[in-house]
């Protein structure tokens, strides 16, 4: 399920301009406190892996930077995805209810919501970024240093790690082993990479259009849930786009 919501204000809404952290504490407060609690504590378990199993765009709309914050203007738009119906639900709930929020500190309300109809998934998508898409693996150095390496689409460990970390969601959301058919990705344009602060560390990911080709449902769970990874802090959420060129 996916839902884009339109929040308005009075004045203007004043974030840090990194400010995901804040999204995702506005998408946590506006559960219920046992679905918080799972969400984070335990989540959806593969391995050693937990997947909270949701994702959120960067937020749209008219802003001005002014030193480390940002100034948006009324209205901005948001768009959450899940499969988890539970966690749509609540959250649409307790917007319903509420006839006041707050996102970082500012109050705001909710001005329409949106529930968006499901896109035709085949073996083959266009999609364009929402939020930046992040790869990453955990590498030792030569002293013995274990050091973060982000991937960019032009290696091939990218696809090959979203192809892994989509199996690894789709196992543990739905307890059976994913379709055999492997996931290829191909770059569409020019990405451009974009480097995030979460909390003080540095997450880069990128933005752009990709072709994915593979099993419909691992495609469905991509769009649903997000690709690559840290997806419930807000990256690696796509849309479906037409591709006229392709699709003459």
């Amino acid at each position: 399920m996916r839902a884009t919501l339109e929040l308005g204000y009075n004045g203007k809404l004043s974030l840090p301009i990194q400010y995901n952290y804040q999204v995702q504490g506005f998408l946590y407060a506006n559960i219920t406190e046992q679905l918080g609690e799972f969400l984070h504590d335990e989540g959806f378990v593969h391995g050693k892996r937990s997947f909270k199993m949701f994702t959120f765009s960067r937020l749209r709309g008219e802003y001005e930077r002014k030193g480390d914050r940002i100034e948006f203007r009324s209205p901005i738009r948001l768009t959450i995805s899940s499969p988890y119906e539970r966690f749509m639900e609540e959250f649409a709930n307790t917007l319903l209810k509420r006839e006041e929020l707050e996102l970082g500190g500012g109050k705001i309300y909710v001005a329409s919501i949106r529930i968006h109809p499901e896109p035709e998934i085949g073996a083959e998508i266009t999609v364009k970024t929402l939020s930046p898409v992040v790869v990453y693996s955990t590498v030792h150095t030569s002293d013995g240093k274990k050091k973060t390496y982000y991937y960019s689409p032009y290696e091939k460990e990218f696809e090959d790690l979203v192809d892994k970390n989509l199996r690894k969601k789709y196992e543990a959301f739905y307890a059976k082993e994913a379709g055999a058919r492997r996931l290829k990705l191909e770059v569409v344009g020019r990405p451009g990479e974009k480097i995030v602060k979460y909390r003080g560390t540095v997450i880069k990911g990128w933005m752009g259009r990709f072709i994915l080709k593979g099993d419909k449902k691992l495609l469905k769970l991509g769009y649903d849930c997000g690709i690559g990874s840290k997806n419930s802090q807000g990256f690696g959420m796509v849309e479906v786009v037409w591709d006229e060129k392709r699709n003459r």
